[in-house]
């Protein structure tokens, strides 16, 4: 199988290298940059290192990010898509692991997991994991215990679904669409790190909404997609 491994990346210019340099020596898959129009030197450290980069005229936002990397991979001919950060946080070790489930036909979507093996830690910061598994649980019967890991593989019949819906997001409620168009989802254990240089964008104020919208799309959006006939 073909993966296209896609790098959001929206004001990474001090993290890009260190990125694609664990990509490449970590794995020998296509890798395709989105450059969400950052207003730092992301763009121009990307052409300097000659990385596969595909500039955004305007900043679109994540969503829109993973779209296009999603459309490119299609018009592509690639098997498996991979949603990689470009800020570090991720470790390209593992992104074989998920490739595997994925070639072996375990599964349409793997999901690199801090939590498969490794217990979720009780504090504020992982409140929102917990309650998210929750309300994941209670719409689709299935139990995600990592559900906003944003390291995740997709095959083509999940590709075929983006390019089809584009309210589609790289984010838990899409999760629970998967699973009721009857998509089998599978967690593979991985260990994530620390940025290293620059700041989510996910404030105190920004998390509490983005919480909020997450479970109203969960519980009355994605909880009533019908299957596919």
């Amino acid at each position: 199988m073909k993966p296209l491994i896609i790098v959001p990346a929206y004001n990474e210019e001090l993290n890009i290298e260190k990125t694609i340099k664990d990509l490449t020596t970590n794995t020998n898959y296509d890798y395709l940059i989105i450059n969400d129009c950052s207003k730092d030197k992301t763009k121009e450290v990307c052409e300097r290192n000659n990385f596969n980069v595909l500039s955004l005229p305007i900043n679109y936002g994540l969503t829109s990010g993973i779209q296009v990397g999603m459309k490119y991979a299609y018009q592509n001919d690639y098997d498996i898509v991979i949603q990689f950060d470009g800020d570090g946080q991720h470790k390209a070790e593992y992104l074989p692991s998920l490739v595997k489930e994925i070639e072996e036909g375990n599964c349409d979507i793997a999901i690199g997991s801090r939590f498969v093996t490794k217990k979720k830690p009780l504090s504020m910061r992982m409140l929102g994991s917990i309650l998210l598994s929750i309300a994941i649980k209670l719409t689709t019967g299935k139990k995600i215990k990592d559900p906003t890991s944003g390291m995740r593989a997709y095959n083509k019949k999940a590709i075929k679904e983006f390019i089809r819906n584009a309210s589609l997001t790289p984010e838990p409620d899409t999760l629970v669409y998967m699973l009721k168009k009857q998509l089998k989802i599978k967690e593979v254990q991985v260990e994530m790190q620390d940025r290293e240089f620059g700041e989510s964008y996910l404030k105190p104020l920004k998390s509490a909404e983005y919480m909020i919208n997450m479970f109203f799309s969960i519980l009355f959006i994605r909880a009533i997609t019908r299957k596919n006939k």
